[in-house]
């Protein structure tokens, strides 16, 4: 968890090569120091870079935190779209959401860190765009959970709480989860995936099922 090789994956899409070093710094520096305690330098410097060179790729630290936030939260995004629109009954299909977005938060808990609980610090434009993409986050539990409902296997009363609750959840994982912990992101994922079947008031379906 958290080596170089899977932080170039999670950034695969930023080029060039150059943007993506300095993506990856930002991270580790956000998340060690804060968004607002760290400066351009200390990013660069991490990157091997000069200041100087940053402001090519990023014209700001804000839109640097930016573009991690929209990278992360469109990669969080898609996790749960994929399992909203899989295979399967709803209870499989929420075992599954719940089951990958633990697993990306607990593995990439730096970024996650930096993505979730540094927004704050985005400028008006940015942060709205954020938060629209973290109502279609929302969105795509609750339709699992409505579809769970239609048919019977889920017996929730209030389906939007329910579904910012496991959300925030999920979302909280990478808060405290460390590489040399205990259990590892699939153990994590399988744990709250059974957690959330039965907040949803569904028993019949054993998470560790389906992969």
């Amino acid at each position: 968890m958290g080596t170089e090789a899977e932080r170039n994956g999670e950034w695969a899409e930023v080029t060039p090569d150059a943007a993506r070093r300095l993506l990856t710094a930002g991270v580790q520096a956000f998340a060690e120091r804060g968004y607002h305690a760290t400066t351009t330098r200390d990013i660069a410097g991490r990157a091997g870079m000069s200041p100087a060179a940053l402001y090519i790729h990023y014209k700001t630290k804000e839109e640097l935190l930016y573009r991690i936030s929209s990278v992360g939260h469109r990669l969080a995004l898609g996790i749960l779209e994929r399992a909203r629109d899989g295979a399967g009954g709803p209870a499989e299909r929420l075992a599954d959401a719940v089951r990958h977005f633990v697993r990306w938060h607990a593995e990439h808990h730096t970024t996650a860190r930096v993505v979730q609980y540094e927004l704050g610090a985005l400028g008006e434009e940015h942060y709205a765009e954020i938060v629209g993409l973290r109502r279609e986050t929302d969105a795509a539990v609750r339709d699992i959970i409505e579809d769970g409902v239609r048919t019977g296997d889920f017996d929730v009363p209030d389906v939007r709480g329910t579904g910012l609750a496991v959300v925030s959840l999920c979302i909280d994982v990478a808060r405290w989860f460390t590489s040399d912990g205990k259990r590892t992101p699939d153990e994590i994922g399988d744990l709250y995936a059974g957690l959330v079947l039965r907040m949803v008031g569904c028993t019949g379906h054993r998470p560790g099922d389906h992969g």
